[in-house]
């Protein structure tokens, strides 16, 4: 069992004709992606892949059924791509582009509300089941870091999502789903809003998230394991620990506001929730396997 994908799940890529769409549909469709239709304005008839491309969602979700989309389009086309999907009857999407104007994202996470859908993104590479299937454009290939287990990953970061994976999988683990919630400042899908997803998922025993100074999801999260969201294991590691103050840093959601959001301030919150903190990426392994150890898991 997997969370949100799985082999099963019939993707739609907007954007499929496009240099990156088209590079990683083929990717994605070799790792075991049901790739089902694409869409590009004024591309219908043409075909990527052996995949058919559609003018419209619409069009598309008229001839095939489709349960999840994937976004390669530029971020000042992701509000209206988002919207034209979730008005298609779209529950799932991700949005991998950055850089999206802040009012668009607003009104796309509470589009997704309204409509009772998940938006993951922006600024992400997606999201991926081991060994089943992945939306999004990860180096699947690399066996170090992209192994099968039972562990859930949400990560705000992608280059140190292959480091701390990577470091996990050295340990001896591997993961159940990886969720890129993103790196922007207002993330259309927050780590608190997946923790109900990973503690019903019988396959995953202990899940790690990968967040980084700036913003609130990482407190969200201590207060939703205090609450009972979540009960299994939880271990995380942060990233800018030694940032200097005053410092401007690559992702947008990374800013300290009104003395809330530094790393103090989640390790704090995330201890006394009952979590874990690893002081550098090897050490998730390490806590991993202390805990397995302890509970005889």
């Amino acid at each position: 069992m997997s969370i949100i994908l799985d082999e099963q799940t019939r993707v739609l890529v907007q954007g499929i004709t496009g240099k990156e769409g088209s590079f990683w549909t083929k990717h994605m469709m070799d790792y075991g992606t049901n790739v089902v239709a694409g869409v590009t304005p004024g591309k219908e008839g043409q075909m990527v892949e052996g995949v058919p491309v559609f003018h419209t969602v619409k069009r598309a979700t008229a001839k095939v059924e489709v349960d999840a989309s994937l976004l390669f389009v530029p971020p000042k086309l992701a509000k209206d791509a988002v919207l034209e999907a979730l008005d298609a009857g779209i529950k799932t999407i991700v949005v991998l582009c950055d850089g999206i104007p802040l009012h668009d994202t607003l009104q796309m996470r509470n589009a997704a509300k309204t409509k009772g859908a998940m938006v993951i993104g922006g600024n992400t590479s997606g999201i991926i089941s081991m060994g089943k299937a992945m939306m999004g454009f990860f180096p699947h290939w690399l066996d170090r870091v992209y192994k099968p287990g039972k562990i859930g990953i949400m990560t705000r970061s992608g280059s140190l999502t292959n480091e701390v994976t990577a470091e996990l999988v050295k340990a001896g683990f591997g993961a159940s789903s990886l969720i890129g919630i993103g790196g922007d400042s207002v993330p259309l899908t927050r780590f608190a809003e997946v923790l109900p997803l990973f503690e019903n998922d019988p396959d995953t025993e202990a899940v790690v998230i990968i967040g980084e100074l700036g913003g609130t999801m990482e407190e969200e999260v201590a207060e939703a394991m205090e609450n009972g969201v979540l009960t299994k294991p939880l271990v995380s590691f942060l990233g800018g620990r030694t940032a200097p103050k005053g410092k401007k840093m690559g992702h947008a959601g990374a800013i300290i506001t009104a003395g809330k959001g530094t790393v103090e301030d989640k390790i704090s919150a995330l201890h006394g929730a009952g979590a874990y903190v690893a002081k550098k990426p090897r050490m998730v392994g390490e806590l991993l396997n202390d805990i397995f150890i302890k509970q005889d898991i």
